[in-house]
Formats: C-alpha cells, sequence, structure tokens
C-alpha cells in the first residue's frame, strides 16, 4: 500500500518562499501522477499543480503558475513543491496525493503553511 508523507510547511512572510516534501513509500507503479491540492480554512481543497511521475510533465493552476515548481526525484520517491513570491491568499493546508488509477486515490496527512502580510 502506498504512503505519503509531507514535510516542510510553515511560517513565511510574503514574498519568502518555501519548498514542500512529499516522500513516497510501499508499493508504487512506473506511472502515476503525484499531484499536491490545498485547502484554505472555509474553502473547498483545491488543484495545485501535478507531475507524471514516469514522463515528469507538469501542469499547473493559474494562480501558482510561475511562482510554483512541481518536481520528482526518482532515486529518492520524493515529489516537491518549491513555492516562491508567496502571498497570503497562498495560506493553506498543503496535500500531496497520487493518481494510481483515474483519480487521487491516496493521500498524505497535510501540511501547514501560512504567509504573514
Amino acid at each position: 500500500q502506498v504512503q505519503l508523507v509531507e514535510s516542510g510547511g510553515g511560517l513565511v512572510q510574503a514574498g519568502g518562499s518555501l519548498r514542500l516534501s512529499c516522500g513516497v513509500s510501499g508499493r508504487t507503479f512506473g506511472s502515476y501522477i503525484m499531484g499536491w491540492f490545498r485547502q484554505a480554512p472555509g474553502k473547498e481543497r483545491e488543484f495545485v499543480a501535478s507531475i507524471n511521475w514516469r514522463f515528469g510533465s507538469s501542469y499547473y493552476a493559474d494562480s501558482v503558475k510561475g511562482r510554483f515548481t512541481i518536481s520528482r526525484d526518482n532515486a529518492k520517491n520524493t515529489v516537491y513543491l518549491q513555492m516562491n513570491t508567496l502571498k497570503p491568499e497562498d495560506t493553506a493546508v498543503y496535500y500531496c496525493a497520487a493518481k494510481m488509477t483515474t483519480q487521487y486515490d491516496v493521500w498524505g496527512q497535510g501540511t501547514q503553511v501560512t504567509v504573514s502580510s
């Protein structure tokens, strides 16, 4: 069974940077999608970015395009989310997720990111 563990969240001032990590353990397959989502207080969970584990192709929400970068390290079984030029509206709990089939069916526990103005 696949397990995901996020780390790297914290408190940062607006304009600053953070890098989130998502460690992937357990039985995995060659080609699947890893995604980052976030949920702010009182709001629904929203898509942030995704990457194809095998091919490395990535996609971003318009709200983070040009500021966030998703990447993966196959040797370390880790997915990263580099977040630059952070804004207060980026404050949320960030979740890592894996799409093994047709939907994101494995989720991490989440890591809090707080951006102060």
